[in-house]
């Protein structure tokens, strides 16, 4: 009696794990998702409106505007923050010749934030994001579309991204790559 007791306990306890295994994609997606991951991207961000704001600051700083087109749930996008913040000589040109802008891409839940914004530089996340545009403090889109080649396999190539933001940065002697 005592082992079919024992049997019956474990074979109840061994089916309660299965009841909480989500059974669709969105579901199991949000239990892998880590917990800590902040928000990057601001859903309610009118991408406009960044970018108008970052210019009159980037005019007033002498400085150019960096384009980050992402989404919260991209763990790539994650990865490049990380870089651009932990990283000390990516993080020195950074402060030094940017205003950053996060512009929030995400199309899990409906229709493509920042359409229009994604569409008037020329659809730089046609590759995959994050991706990176640069501007001049007065507007003008300095970089060409895309940043492919800024991936590898562990997401960012530091020195391939050093290199980028150093050719972008006001002062480099810079063309427009349009």
């Amino acid at each position: 009696m005592r082992t079919q007791v024992s049997f019956l306990l474990a074979g109840a306890l061994a089916a309660v794990p299965i009841a909480l295994i989500p059974t669709n994609g969105a579901a199991a997606e949000a239990v892998a998702a880590p917990k800590h991951r902040l928000s990057l991207y601001d859903p309610k961000a009118d991408g406009e409106k960044q970018i108008a704001d970052a210019l009159g600051t980037a005019k007033r700083l002498g400085k150019n505007v960096l384009l980050q087109f992402g989404a919260n749930w991209c763990p790539d996008c994650h990865a490049m923050h990380r870089l651009f913040q932990t990283d000390p000589k990516i993080a020195e040109v950074l402060k030094a010749g940017y205003v950053s802008v996060m512009i929030d891409v995400d199309s899990r839940e409906g229709p493509m934030r920042n359409a229009a914004v994604v569409a008037r530089f020329g659809n730089p996340i046609e590759g995959g994001i994050p991706a990176l545009v640069v501007l001049a403090a007065d507007g003008a889109q300095l970089t060409p579309k895309g940043t492919r080649d800024l991936k590898d396999d562990d997401h960012r190539h530091h020195e391939k991204v050093l290199a980028f933001l150093k050719r972008w940065a006001p002062g480099a002697g810079s063309v427009s790559g349009k």
